[in-house]
């Protein structure tokens, strides 16, 4: 179905705005500003949460799951969904980042005896040894009242390293390849494409990459609800922060333009902040707190056979940043500013990671796309602040939750507006896997989020309000 502007943005209220309402609503109560919270051990030695906050373990690597496939390994990125039909439900799609090293996590059993059950249409690709990638999508059906599965399928296989990716206000979930393969060598098809998957899916999809939005070592993606424009991060040393126009918003398989943020004072700047001994930009210092005019400018050859994307919009003047990850929308709570967080994980003079906050410019009535502002909001400067930030959501009172990919204990950790950092969670398991895909029910009462390794799913509930300003 086609969408106009108008359709577009009806569609998108009506799935976006309670994150605005919510946020408002929280902080218009009145709560402590006590964010030093003592995380209690877990006995069971899985998750340690502040008191009065509980766990329940949704699903696990390596199960069954309803379609008879097994549920594949390594899960990542992820976003929640209304239920069209229940409000005591919601809907999770989930990503598996199983690269093409990877030889464990396939959803189609030992020896893949179960891949004849899959048409060539739905496989993406397969391996130089003519087994197939393991990495895709997953949708899980979650009882919020009863606190448990319903039931969970392969919707999205074939694909490559399906990192993160981002929820559109039309209702579906953009997945992302962060691994780029090239044809003919590691695969039989190239990759690190981004692949749409509508939230109704009731089974697996025909798997087709949408090759105008780049290719690239996609790692997010969140659309602006006012424009259907998507921006992108790039897990990259080398990365640039990206966006797409779609010729009609809400219709990204339709095409568009893909471009690259540029730094009108910068141009061709390097924001990690890094000094010149660490192969840094020395006196290039980018400081927390200041404001930076950005621009955009077309990419062309944007499928990149050669891998060279990244390469030519800096050379052309984009900014580049420090391996660009987590990134989500989220609406200031005293105004109706919306901004584009995102984290680049090895960022900052630290090399502990940076939190970035773009706005877009207003948009004019005809809709056109415009500039915006690029600020450094954040900056770690301690391993034990926040170590190596991955995954990012806007939680419903506005603080930014951040996934940790750190050489350590592993901590979900909150952001407030003011720049202070509080812990939500310790991922309390021997192997101290990453935390990964951190998302909110649309009541806002539970947050579901990801251990890769083993490959565990939770679901966490407790007093959010006590995290509230």
């Amino acid at each position: 179905m086609t969408l106009s502007r108008r359709d577009f943005m009806r569609s998108a209220q009506a799935v976006g705005l309670f994150y605005a309402s919510i946020s408002i609503a929280g902080c218009a109560q009145a709560h402590s500003a006590n964010r030093s919270f003592s995380l209690i051990p877990d006995p069971a030695r899985r998750l340690d949460l502040p008191a009065g906050f509980t766990y329940t373990l949704v699903s696990e690597t390596g199960g069954t799951m309803s379609d008879g496939f097994f549920r594949p390994g390594r899960p990542d990125g992820m976003a929640c969904f209304a239920h069209p039909d229940d409000a005591d439900k919601c809907i999770l799609m989930r990503n598996h980042e199983n690269w093409n090293s990877v030889p464990t996590g396939s959803p189609f059993g030992k020896g893949n005896e179960l891949l004849d059950r899959v048409s060539e249409s739905q496989l993406y690709d397969r391996k130089a040894d003519g087994s197939p990638f393991f990495g895709g999508v997953t949708k899980l059906v979650y009882d919020l009242k009863h606190k448990r599965m319903e039931r969970d399928f392969l919707v999205l296989t074939g694909t490559a390293a399906n990192c993160a990716g981002g929820p559109t206000p039309w209702g579906s979930w953009l997945s992302c390849e962060e691994e780029v393969l090239t044809a003919g060598k590691e695969s039989g098809k190239y990759h690190g494409f981004v692949f749409e998957n509508p939230s109704s899916a009731t089974g697996l999809i025909d798997a087709v990459p949408l090759k105008a939005m780049g290719r690239f070592a996609h790692e997010a993606a969140s659309v602006d609800p006012k424009t259907g424009i998507v921006y992108m991060t790039e897990d990259s040393h080398t990365g640039l922060f990206y966006r797409f126009i779609p010729k009609t918003p809400g219709k990204l398989q339709a095409g568009g333009r893909l471009q690259a943020l540029v730094l009108t004072n910068k141009k061709s700047a390097i924001t990690s902040n890094w000094p010149e001994d660490w192969n840094g930009n020395g006196a290039d210092r980018f400081k927390v707190g200041d404001d930076h005019v950005a621009e955009w400018i077309d990419l062309d050859d944007v499928e990149a056979p050669e891998g060279d994307l990244a390469a030519r919009g800096h050379a052309a003047g984009a900014a580049q940043f420090m391996r660009g990850e987590g990134l989500d929308y989220g609406v200031r709570a005293d105004s109706e500013t919306g901004d584009f967080y995102f984290t680049c994980t090895q960022g900052g003079a630290q090399r502990v990671g940076q939190i970035w906050r773009y706005t877009p410019d207003p948009t004019p009535d005809s809709g056109a796309e415009t500039g915006g502002t690029l600020q450094l909001f954040f900056e770690s400067t301690s391993a034990d602040s926040l170590d190596m930030c991955d995954n990012l959501v806007v939680a419903p009172w506005n603080d930014i939750i951040l996934c940790e990919d750190g050489r350590g204990d592993q901590y979900l950790r909150g952001l407030t507006p003011d720049g202070k950092i509080y812990d939500i969670a310790r991922n309390a398991h021997k192997d101290k896997s990453e935390f990964c895909g951190a998302c909110f029910s649309p009541d806002g009462t539970t947050m579901f989020v990801n251990v890769q390794e083993p490959g565990y799913t939770y679901a966490i509930n407790g007093p959010w309000e006590n995290l509230r300003v």
